[in-house]
């Protein structure tokens, strides 16, 4: 397939992102794709946590059924593809779920890929791999691993649109690759002889996979950088030419803004290295770019280079390591901060005298700020701001299981009777049994299955 240009949405940048932005994206954008990210480090692990707890969850995001009931009626009229990696842990399941959708909303059936990742889990531990932080053996994770999930590319999301998939759900793959690949179907990019091409279409990739990071979310600094209409921020859309150039705009009459300052602050997020970003499919030289800025809102990206993908893939390895109880206070008015401080030596000597057994503890303040809002109404309102503290005290635990991590929500929780003459609120503990940590294996070939969906 041959296009001299090719407009690419993003669909959302976050699991909990709002679905209003690409609605109106496939409504309004001209799309030939609409692409969702909402995949965070800790998605699988915590999906399969959630599985082990309840096997009745679908594995797959959990707001598939809003964002597709927004978007499929648009897309499917304006012939705009969807890309998504809401498949999480069951791609397959995903993929059904939408082609029922479509019969509910009485659409016409697409025919649907779902693209399933190698689950690593199993044999990870018996390779001889180093954790990329620490450099200690994977193998030291025998026993306590939950997931092992390779970051992909682009590539078997291309195959899957070479035989016609006009919705392709998967599981785990690199967030820019979701919107290089049909840049690489659409244009005919070869990752042997357009290594340049590649680099500059995860470009563009980076930008788009956060969303309204890239028109103003982030961005706002009150008084000093200042964004239009923030509560109606529309997500970032390419148009990108067969040079792998682009042109990132956004809706017209939308909020946010889109200029040289907001795509050079996402352009860096999540960047280690700028001249060496390695994604699955190419490494990107991000200090090659230039941007200008060609028209309000509208801002052009070119001239970035890149080198050829590696050979080895990311592991993303989940694991328990332990349990986390907290609990945290607030103190309004004069003193806030000695009884803030006072409460933290109570609670340093209370662990203290009930031994308490915990791997780290943490006991943190923080302060000062205003307490009552300038449209209270209140009769001195206008002239007091009253200072406002809080003191949070976490704890975290791996034997016995729970135990430590109760004990300092319990303590915590015993301090609100003999601290009643200061303004306090108390939060429910939590607890948590997932730990991250990351290597980098060989790729492996085949890695993914196609299905179509079916309802």
């Amino acid at each position: 397939m041959t296009k001299t240009t090719l407009r690419v949405g993003s669909g959302s940048g976050w699991w909990g992102d709002r679905v209003e932005p690409a609605a109106l994206s496939a409504r309004l954008g001209r799309l030939d794709y609409l692409c969702f990210e909402t995949m965070a480090e800790a998605t699988v692990s915590a999906a399969q946590v959630r599985r082990r707890r309840d096997p009745a969850f679908a594995g797959y995001d959990t707001y598939l059924d809003q964002r597709m009931r927004a978007v499929l009626p648009h897309c499917l009229a304006n012939g705009t593809r969807i890309i998504s990696n809401q498949g999480w842990i069951h791609p397959l399941g995903a993929a059904c779920r939408i082609a029922q959708i479509c019969e509910e909303l009485g659409l016409p059936m697409p025919r649907i890929a779902a693209i399933t990742t190698t689950d690593l889990t199993p044999t990870i531990c018996d390779q001889d791999l180093a954790l990329l932080e620490s450099g200690a053996p994977v193998a030291s994770l025998r026993g306590t691993l939950i997931s092992a999930e390779p970051y992909e590319g682009a590539l078997p999301i291309v195959k899957a649109l070479e035989q016609g998939a006009q919705i392709v759900v998967t599981g785990r793959v690199a967030d820019p690759s979701l919107f290089l690949a049909p840049m690489i179907h659409a244009f005919g990019w070869d990752y042997a002889r357009d290594v340049d091409l590649l680099a500059r279409g995860s470009a563009i990739g980076h930008l788009l996979e956060c969303g309204a990071q890239a028109t103003g979310g982030y961005f706002g600094d009150p008084g000093y950088k200042d964004v239009p209409e923030p509560w109606n921020l529309a997500f970032p859309i390419a148009e990108v030419d067969a040079d792998g150039n682009a042109v990132i705009g956004k809706v017209a009459g939308t909020g946010g803004r889109i200029d040289l300052q907001t795509i050079k602050e996402q352009m860096f997020y999540e960047v280690h290295d700028p001249a060496r970003y390695i994604t699955p499919d190419v490494v990107v030289d991000f200090t090659t770019a230039a941007l200008e800025q060609v028209a309000p809102d509208r801002v052009r990206i070119s001239g970035v280079r890149g080198a050829p993908r590696t050979g080895t893939l990311k592991v993303s390895l989940g694991c328990t390591e332990g349990f986390i109880g907290e609990d945290m206070f607030f103190y309004a008015g004069p003193g806030c901060l000695a009884k803030a401080e006072l409460a933290r030596v109570i609670l340093e000597q209370r662990f203290a005298l009930a031994k308490l057994q915990a791997e780290e503890l943490r006991i943190d303040s923080s302060g000062s700020m205003p307490s009552m809002a300038p449209r209270r109404r209140c009769r001195h309102a206008s002239r007091t701001r009253l200072p406002c503290a809080s003191l949070r005290a976490p704890a975290r635990a791996k034997r016995p299981p729970r135990s430590a991590a109760r004990s300092t929500a319990w303590r915590c929780a015993g301090w609100r009777r003999p601290a009643s003459a200061c303004r306090t609120r108390t939060a429910p503990a939590r607890s948590s049994a997932c730990g991250r940590h990351w290597c980098r294996a060989r790729r492996s070939s085949p890695a993914f299955t196609f299905s179509e969906g079916q309802p």
